[in-house]
């Protein structure tokens, strides 16, 4: 007697499959998450007066979200389209001078002084689409796997096709011939038999 062993799914995992699960292309994560560091920053400016920890903060949950939502066809977009985002959102909140260089300048600089947040969420996106790959790969692999204990290749079915085909070929080839059946039998009781005036 079998016992069938069924595997319990953690809480956390039920609760995160609740979420939403989009499919961006890669450049709907990049533009998803320029959007949103955008927006996250000037409520940063707002309401926690340019805080660059509160910027990093946000930054890392909406690097992860990019990377777990890119489609699987585009996840090498997700580490590059982050720092692009992460350079983005920072624009409201660098507080440079008046004037395009002082704008410039202070951006530089906000980028230099945020590098750990930058480099944080970057290595977030990086691990979460490698994870990401690696499990499409062994899908893959056992669907291909799968595929073949399925049906024998077409290599092997040709060699048994070819014997099934020769084996009843002999068979027929062996089977008796009843006498009178056809053939010269056939003709001679043909030729036997009395003609009628």
């Amino acid at each position: 007697m079998y016992r069938v062993r069924v595997r319990s799914v953690p809480p956390v995992v039920l609760a995160l499959r609740r979420f939403p699960n989009p499919r961006l292309t890669g450049i709907g994560a990049g533009l998803f998450a320029a959007l949103t560091m955008f927006v996250l920053a000037c409520v940063d400016r707002l309401l926690f007066d340019s805080s660059e920890l509160v910027y990093g903060l946000l930054f890392l949950p909406v690097s992860a979200l990019t990377a777990l939502w890119v489609r699987p066809a585009d996840l090498v977009t997700a580490p590059i389209s982050v720092p692009i985002a992460f350079a983005v959102g920072v624009f409201p909140i660098s507080g440079g001078s008046e004037g395009l260089g002082g704008q410039i300048m202070g951006l530089v600089t906000a980028l230099a002084v945020h590098a750990g947040w930058l480099y944080g969420g970057t290595l977030i996106a990086g691990l979460i689409a490698s994870v990401r790959k690696v499990r499409q790969m062994r899908a893959r692999r056992r669907y291909v796997l799968a595929q073949g204990r399925g049906g024998a290749p077409a290599s092997e079915r040709a060699p048994r096709a070819a014997a099934a085909s020769a084996a009843t070929a002999a068979a027929a080839a062996a089977k008796p011939v009843r006498a009178g059946a056809g053939g010269a039998g056939g003709a001679g009781a043909v030729a036997r038999r009395p003609q009628r005036p």
